[in-house]
């Protein structure tokens, strides 16, 4: 689980990895698409500079209530950005539900293609399975345009752990090995704020399941509740997030604000070691 097989990259996640977020689009929630192609790479590149060790890029937004974007659109924007960074050797993600966007991405040089619907639009496994690159499986209830209308769980961790086994069991089918496979609980994604803290308290839970886990917490909704804080205000509770979650195992920690997370995390490690056995011994 320690060594992420990632494209032409392998990524060790014996301690936290940071990745970073490039909105391609016009109405990311956090209003900071850069629809400019220049605008985004400059901003990829700072992050790159800042300590992220993956570039996620997205040309769609799943922000609640968003819609959907055409296909070529989604290419026109994203394609671009992932052909010049990984012709810098930058590990690149793309955010992407849409298979014939994973089979551009892939081939344009992205080594990760994170899908919030994990993977389940017919064709989407096939368009990855026969590459190297990564998958992230992220659980979301419902779509983009409908999930925060009244999201209702039994039990929120088990219902998302079984589904994240699933699509990592339907991966291996497909000859897909594990050591390409992260899993996403996909916080905020169709969760109220008590499914989001449960999911965050409990997610140990998902860790098990054996896959690295990438948490994305970064200046959504469920923070601005606790704080108060609108989403340009939520950097700090953004680290705090993101640190509750590496300390409860997540490997991969999507976010907005690269260098405040990659200097609290470097803070924290100096303090303690970062392991797996002192990770377990602090939740218990």
């Amino acid at each position: 689980m320690s060594i992420l097989h990632c494209g032409r990259h392998e990524i060790d996640l014996s301690s936290p990895c940071v990745m970073g977020i490039v909105n391609v689009t016009a109405d990311s929630f956090s209003a900071d698409g850069r629809l400019d192609r220049e605008a985004a790479l400059a901003h990829a590149r700072r992050l790159l500079e800042d300590g992220a060790g993956i570039i996620d890029i997205g040309g769609e937004s799943t922000r609640p209530g968003a819609a959907p974007v055409p296909e070529e659109v989604e290419r026109e924007r994203v394609i671009p950005i992932v052909e010049a960074l990984a012709a810098q050797g930058a590990v690149v993600s793309v955010d992407t539900m849409k298979p014939a966007v994973m089979r551009a991405a892939v081939a344009a040089g992205a080594s990760m293609i994170n899908d919030v619907k994990a993977f389940t639009a017919p064709g989407a496994i096939e368009a990855i399975a026969g590459s190297d690159a990564a998958l992230c499986l992220m659980h979301m209830q419902g779509e983009p345009r409908t999930m925060q209308q009244a999201p209702h769980y039994t039990d929120v961790v088990t219902e998302v752990r079984a589904f994240l086994a699933g699509r990592a069991r339907a991966c291996a089918d497909a000859g897909i090995a594990s050591d390409r496979i992260v899993v996403d609980p996909g916080f905020g994604f169709g969760k109220s704020v008590a499914h989001n803290l449960d999911l965050l308290r409990r997610l140990d839970a998902i860790v098990g399941l054996g896959f690295p886990v990438l948490a994305g917490l970064s200046r959504k909704s469920t923070l601005g509740a606790l704080t108060g804080r609108d989403v340009g205000g939520r950097a700090s509770a953004s680290v705090a997030a993101a640190l509750a979650a590496a300390l409860r195992g997540a490997r991969i920690l999507r976010v907005h604000d690269v260098r405040e997370t990659v200097d609290a995390l470097a803070v924290w490690r100096a303090i303690e070691p970062w392991t797996g056995l002192q990770l377990r011994k602090g939740l218990e």
